[in-house]
């Protein structure tokens, strides 16, 4: 494997603050809110079970001493194949208490993409949530020579999977006696090193397999104090959040995991349904002070009060128009310098929007956060218009998820914020209206790619620049604009750039029953865009189902169609009418398009809904660009034969 010794801090000095390992860090957190709550789980009852940071503790080093009886050598990983639960926090502490390395893997990974994460990163232990995901290591074990134990939290359990041929469960690890493994435990955590990997985050590329990003001690602590440092009238020791999305991307490891480093905060985890419709109910229950989550989240709670806006009573529905309205100007203020609360507006919220706040779960909330990928201006107008700032963050794996940031005392719906202090931000090759490639460097900048020095040159220049492969520009007060990104720019027959999100987000806009929108004209002579209609979704496979969700149930009816299925819309030829409204929207984007390359000429409904389990969704619910190319590739070409 790669050296993971490699350091950003030997190359770049200058960034002051104290060099800490996690394993100090958490040492320190640990002494201060011994007593605090750390951890929440529910039960099979719904009773919830908490971890005090002391338990917590205790238990990870219990489960780092495990790791070294069971083989887990220095520098080495352990790869955790599980949904979010308190024994991901323990698995991941324990590694890296032992001077190993912390690996998340996406528990929708095939036994291939399981396998290449294990082998590239050398590991000798696995943990995986149950019998699903143990049948992808018993696949694919036999290739591993490294790997020297997986062990299973939750059953059903294999008999036939023994102990003495590396199969463990987690009962039998919580009562394994390791008090000879103290010492060697001990040796390891004072060899540990801050410029030493602790974690490796699997990202996508455009081809192949997943890239191992190698992150520093350093890297983790100082991104978490910098970000909190960033975030005014927190409470070390006071403050809620609920983790739900998967820990195997950076976000969701940064915020959940390693926050309470600088906070001291209470992880909630939430059900594994929440991606599939249990998250507000968990957000009723625990009423978080943080809350955050990626652009689809929030589209979904927004289709949702939409839609139960549209059945309420004329008197309900224009109190609730009359309090977006004066909320809405309210905040078109305070965009433009004047934070004054009329009377109008403080009307609203005592009224309607505070109950609004309530209901969502979100009326405890001091920071509703949004990062992972670009969130449409219409959805947090739609949000701000509730009196619901999103707070939106920018950055990728590579810098530990964070490196620009937006403030609640200088709202801006366009921007992604300002870089955050001790950081360097960069607009690389810029064109005649100072857009350029988005660079930057700092302490949070990973240490390279496990084992591919050709990838880590690529992206990590001679002067330490990182490049984001982001398009964008930086305004005089430092504020960060994105405009696409590189490898995802259409560039038309006749060398048009264009950025595909902006137009598939404007054109939602134009009719909000296009649950995804998926732009199409690489090296072609004009735009086609392929669309979605709004389905129902199976709850426990998260696989959208044929029969038409609610609102364009509603939307159907006002066309004065019959369908109840979106095959019966498809069968119909498409459906005249339905094509038309399509057509329509498609209509009113052009009409406002930059220029005449950007403008659609033809679209195509499918046949079903895009999601994780069908592979057109990646885990954090962006769109996998390549997949749906390539599994709509007879579609697409039939728009473009004359």
């Amino acid at each position: 494997m790669q050296d993971k010794r490699f350091s950003r801090l030997a190359r770049y000095p200058w960034y002051s603050s104290s060099f800490n390992n996690i394993y100090i860090k958490w040492k320190q957190v640990q002494l201060k809110f011994l007593n605090r709550a750390a951890l929440a789980s529910q039960d099979s009852e719904g009773l919830w079970n908490y971890v005090s940071y002391e338990e917590y503790q205790d238990i990870s080093l219990h489960v780092a001493k495990v790791f070294i009886k069971l083989g887990l050598q220095p520098r080495h990983s352990v790869g955790i194949l599980a949904f979010n639960c308190p024994e991901w926090f323990y698995a991941s502490m324990g590694a890296i208490h032992a001077n190993g390395i912390s690996v998340g893997i996406y528990t929708t990974n095939s036994s291939d993409a399981v396998h290449h994460v294990l082998e590239n990163s050398e590991a000798n232990i696995v943990v995986v949530d149950n019998a699903k995901q143990m049948a992808k290591i018993r696949e694919i074990k036999h290739k591993l020579p490294l790997l020297k134990a997986a062990i299973q939290l939750n059953g059903p359990f294999d008999e036939d999977l023994l102990e003495q041929n590396g199969y463990y469960r987690w009962s039998a690890i919580k009562e394994m006696k390791v008090q000879d493994q103290e010492t060697e435990l001990q040796r390891r955590m004072n060899d540990i090193a801050v410029n030493e990997c602790c974690s490796i985050i699997y990202t996508s590329g455009t081809t192949g397999m997943p890239k191992g990003v190698m992150l520093s001690h350093d890297n983790i602590v100082w991104d978490a104090h910098i970000t909190m440092k960033g975030m005014a009238g927190l409470t070390p020791g006071e403050e809620t959040i609920v983790s739900y999305l998967p820990l195997s991307h950076v976000a969701a490891m940064n915020a959940d995991i390693y926050f309470s480093l600088a906070l001291g905060n209470t992880v909630y985890f939430a059900d594994r349904n929440a991606l599939k419709g249990s998250l507000g109910k968990t957000l009723l229950d625990i009423r978080p002070t943080i809350f955050g989550g990626v652009p689809r989240v929030f589209e979904k709670i927004q289709e949702k009060m939409s839609s139960i806006e549209a059945q309420t009573g004329f008197i309900k529905k224009s109190l609730l128009s009359w309090a977006r309205s004066s909320t809405w100007d309210y905040w078109q203020g305070v965009m433009k310098g004047n934070d004054y609360q009329g009377i109008q507006y403080r009307m609203a919220k005592a009224l309607v929007l505070n109950k609004i706040k309530r209901a969502l779960g979100l009326d405890r909330c001091k920071y509703v956060m949004c990062g992972a990928a670009p969130i449409s201006v219409e959805t947090k107008k739609f949000f701000l218009s509730l009196d619901i700032y999103i707070l939106e963050m920018y950055g990728l794996s590579e810098n530990v998820g964070g490196h620009c940031m937006c403030s609640t005392q200088e709202p801006d719906l366009e921007t992604v914020g300002k870089p955050l202090d001790g950081t360097e931000t960069n607009i690389f090759n810029p064109d005649e209206m100072g857009q350029g490639e988005v660079c930057y460097r700092g302490r949070h900048v990973f240490m390279g790619y496990v084992g591919d020095e050709e990838k880590t040159n690529e992206t990590l220049d001679n002067e330490g620049w990182m490049h984001t492969g982001d398009l964008g520009y930086m305004s005089e007060e430092r504020c960060v604009y994105l405009t696409g990104r590189l490898k995802e720019l259409i560039i038309t027959a006749g060398g048009e750039n264009i950025p595909p999100v902006r137009i598939e987000n404007l054109l939602k806009s134009e009719l909000p029953v296009l649950s995804n929108c998926f732009l199409v004209g690489d090296r072609r002579k004009y735009l086609t865009v392929l669309v979605t209609l709004k389905t129902e979704v199976d709850m426990e496979s998260g696989e959208p189902l044929d029969e038409l969700s609610p609102d364009t149930l509603k939307w159907v009816a006002q066309l004065d169609l019959p369908y109840k299925k979106l095959s019966e819309i498809i069968a119909a030829g498409p459906c005249p009418k339905v094509s038309d409204e399509i057509k329509a929207a498609i209509d009113r984007y052009n009409k406002n398009a930059i220029s005449n390359a950007q403008k659609i000429q033809k679209f195509a409904i499918l046949p079903s809904d895009f999601s994780i389990a069908t592979g057109e969704l990646g885990p954090t619910m962006k769109v996998k660009r390549r997949d749906v190319a390539k599994k709509y590739a007879q579609v697409i070409d039939s728009l473009y034969n004359d």
